[in-house]
């Protein structure tokens, strides 16, 4: 049986929950991005642009009852890798507002719609998380992303994002305080162990209440996260340091890490005879030396609510344990599409530690170490612990 979508009163109630609502409003903007070239449709995009689309109606019918002067539904061409920029054109298909019917399709500059909304929905199959949360600066909208959204989700919005929220800002706190981090985990017989330098950053709650203007995060959400310290400054370098394997398929790869980046790929002891995975990872990170960042260290929360994986890193990722590659300056590190060599390489992607998403890896221990010597054991084998 197929999960119906959103009531157009549902709808409402989580626009209410997640953004609140200002004095003045302006547009609420829905985007979506389309296949290309760079990539093929596929049946759950298809699914997600349809559920969109339908979020669009239930609006543009009730727009006299909402806050906002308008509603407005666009579309770009995919931009070929997760968290690339996006256009500086895009297409807007309809657009509706309280004293003008709907608009005919056409191509807009993305700053002049982003600077008209003061909420904006992306609901795309590659991430436009990091651009969206620079561009939120500039035009200081509030935003909500839903890469990869499924409708197994669906159920997820809604939480109560108010509980969820508080239980973030407590794993946040942590992160705030903590000097740095141990990640302890083991994959066919053997343990790995990485350090991660936390100094000079600030962490970041991810909770599901958006409503302070130029803040945009992911829907479902339930996330605290924090970016390692990249070495940037003068005779200071990042200590962050060790090993991280990472399963592809049946495969698993182990990154080494120095100074908080990759910089050596090996095949795990169980595939040296046979390691194709590891041998794409080598080429891709020769290639492009940024992918190596380590770029975010998050911890999800859902899985205390029964939220279960759904093959999503949207949604896998606030189940558990994740940590990023890549960019990193939206979060506020200092890797950003100028350290890529290429614009086609600019990526941020999160490994996910969650039995059912990685299986062949089993998260051991997380451990936060302060100041003075004292250390807190954050999550074990059975999940978060304090």
């Amino acid at each position: 049986m197929q999960i119906p979508n959103l009531t157009a009163e549902q709808l409402s109630t989580l626009l209410e929950a997640v953004f609140g609502r200002q004095s003045e409003e302006k547009a609420l903007t829905i985007f979506v991005d389309l296949p290309g070239p760079r990539l093929a449709d596929n049946p759950a995009w298809k699914d997600r642009r349809r559920i969109a689309l339908e979020w669009f109606t239930h609006m543009q019918r009730r727009i006299t009852d909402l806050p906002f002067t308008a509603v407005s539904f666009c579309a770009y061409e995919n931009v070929g890798s997760n968290n690339n920029d996006l256009p500086g054109t895009v297409i807007l298909v309809e657009r509706t507002s309280r004293e003008q019917a709907s608009v005919e399709s056409q191509s807009v500059l993305l700053d002049n719609i982003l600077a008209g909304s003061t909420v904006v929905l992306a609901m795309t199959e590659l991430s436009a998380t990091a651009p969206l949360k620079v561009l939120a600066r500039k035009h200081m909208f509030r935003g909500a992303t839903l890469p990869g959204f499924l409708r197994q989700m669906i159920p997820a919005l809604g939480l109560d994002y108010e509980k969820v929220n508080s239980r973030v800002e407590q794993i946040q706190a942590r992160m705030n305080r903590a000097e740095s981090a141990v990640v302890l985990l083991s994959a066919g017989g053997e343990e790995f162990s990485c350090m991660l330098d936390l100094r000079y950053r600030t962490a970041h709650a991810s909770g599901g209440v958006i409503r302070k203007p130029g803040e945009v995060a992911n829907l479902p959400s339930g996330e605290a996260y924090i970016v390692p310290y990249e070495g940037e400054r003068k005779g200071e370098p990042s200590r962050t340091a060790g090993r991280l394997p990472v399963q592809f398929g049946d495969e698993i790869v182990v990154f080494r890490v120095e100074a908080n980046r990759a910089v050596q790929v090996e095949p795990h002891v169980s595939h040296v005879t046979h390691a194709p995975q590891a041998e794409e990872q080598r080429k891709r990170l020769k290639a492009e030396p940024a992918y190596g960042n380590i770029a975010e260290l998050g911890i999800g929360v859902l899985s205390e609510w029964g939220v279960t994986a759904v093959g999503s890193t949207l949604l896998d990722e606030k189940l558990g344990l994740h940590i990023a590659f890549g960019r990193s300056e939206h979060f506020g590190g200092i890797t950003s599409p100028a350290s890529f060599n290429s614009p086609e390489n600019v990526i941020h992607i999160d490994w996910v530690y969650v039995p059912s998403v990685q299986p062949l890896i089993e998260v051991r221990s997380l451990v936060f170490r302060y100041e003075g010597g004292q250390s807190e054991e954050i999550m074990t084998s059975t999940g978060i612990s304090v």
